[in-house]
């Protein structure tokens, strides 16, 4: 077992926690904030966009199971690469689009792939997400913890998470753990 770590934030996180912890090979996808200035932001931190902190997702996953590269893959389809500072009526810096690497090869990995996506014309515009060093990411709050799957019926999670969930687990069923693939 070889274990890394990647880090991507790709507009609220509860969607992006939910989808890479139902994966085979994904020990941990936990909801944080990395990329701004703030020390141990809150969430009212983030929110007020003061923080520059983006809501990020930060992956623990054993690369003998699932590699990076089919992780870039998987984001990219949870979220809308072509909007800035923004997913859908979400707005604010706090949910762009990055890839955060944590080492050369994870950095060399997202550029190509960003790349190959414009070179394909897959999207109508351009690609808005940036690749950027990690520095530090701090865990958000417990209670951001799982939330999608512990509140699948509060309202923003019912009419915007699930529909994109459902869809994720389609499209991916081959790479979903047991007992999320039902």
């Amino acid at each position: 077992m070889a274990i890394s770590t990647a880090t991507f934030a790709g507009g609220c996180f509860w969607c992006i926690e939910a989808a890479f912890n139902s994966l085979t090979g994904v020990k941990s996808a936990v909801s944080g904030y990395t990329g701004g200035v703030t020390e141990s932001p809150t969430y009212q931190d983030i929110c007020t966009g003061s923080s520059e902190h983006a809501e990020a997702v930060q992956i623990i996953f054993d690369d003998t199971k699932i590699n990076y590269q089919t992780l870039l893959t998987l984001f990219f389809s949870l979220h809308d690469a072509t909007q800035l500072n923004r997913q859908g009526n979400d707005i604010g810096r706090q949910y762009r689009s990055v890839i955060f690497y944590h080492n050369h090869q994870q950095k060399l990995l997202a550029e190509e792939f960003i790349k190959s996506l414009s070179d394909a014309d897959v999207y109508q515009d351009t690609i808005k997400t940036t690749v950027t060093e990690l520095t530090t990411f701090y865990p958000a709050e417990d209670y951001h913890q799982g939330y999608y799957l512990n509140n699948p019926t509060q309202g923003y999670c019912s009419m915007v998470i699930t529909p994109k969930f459902l869809k994720f687990k389609q499209q991916y069923q081959a790479q979903l753990k047991s007992e999320i693939s039902s």
